[in-house]
């Protein structure tokens, strides 16, 4: 994909050792129970509900559970767009309703070395997930991707303004419309929730039908 010069990117830092990157760590994934009858799995983009329970791996202390805390109803959320933990998202992909699976995640793929809450800096986290809905998502999670020209999970005014010229052009239309701007501005009204100037991966998830 020809990448435009946006969003005043800047490159990335990337630790070498003998010419390539460090691999990034891996979820380990161990299947617990699997529905005899799997109509469809879980991928980026849909919306997922889960009861989960949480543990510390370093002594199996109990951090959190959907049955047991709050209100004891299980959660939904979004896969593959940051809505929840980078180990998750990374887990839990091709996954059936009802089925349920163990998750052992690397810091780094969870609160990395800050911690948050009752999980200690550095530490890694055990979850036991069932799965028990999938829905589509709102939107998808691959037209984001492809309007996201480099890779840093939001959008600016210049990435929204070429993919309207692309789908103008694909469309007989004249990709310079003048248009495109008065455009451009009404979808950053309408979408750019915090206000911040870009649209967020879960505010494009979330928001109007505009792109």
């Amino acid at each position: 994909m020809f990448l435009f010069s946006v969003c005043l990117i800047f490159p990335s830092l990337f630790v070498f050792v003998t010419g390539g990157k460090l691999p990034e760590p891996e979820v380990k994934i161990e299947v617990l129970h699997k529905p005899f009858m799997c109509y469809r799995k879980s991928k980026y983009g849909d919306m997922l509900l889960v009861h989960h329970e949480g543990y510390l791996e370093s002594n199996g202390t109990l951090f959190f559970s959907s049955r047991k805390h709050g209100d004891t109803n299980p959660v939904w959320f979004t896969l593959g767009i940051r809505e929840v933990i980078k180990g998750w998202d990374k887990g839990l992909k091709d996954m059936c309703a009802g089925e349920r699976r163990k998750l052992t995640v690397p810091s780094s793929l969870a609160y990395g070395k800050e911690g948050k809450g009752k999980i200690p800096p550095g530490s890694t986290l055990i979850f036991d997930i069932e799965l028990m809905e999938i829905r589509n998502g709102p939107r998808s999670h691959d037209s984001f991707r492809e309007m996201d020209l480099n890779d840093d999970w939001k959008l600016c005014r210049e990435e929204v303004r070429e993919y309207l010229k692309k789908e103008f052009e694909k469309h007989g239309y004249s990709p310079n419309d003048t248009n495109h701007e008065v455009m451009v501005d009404d979808i950053f009204k309408n979408e750019d929730e915090d206000e911040d100037g870009f649209i967020s991966a879960r505010e494009f998830t979330y928001q109007h039908d505009e792109l």
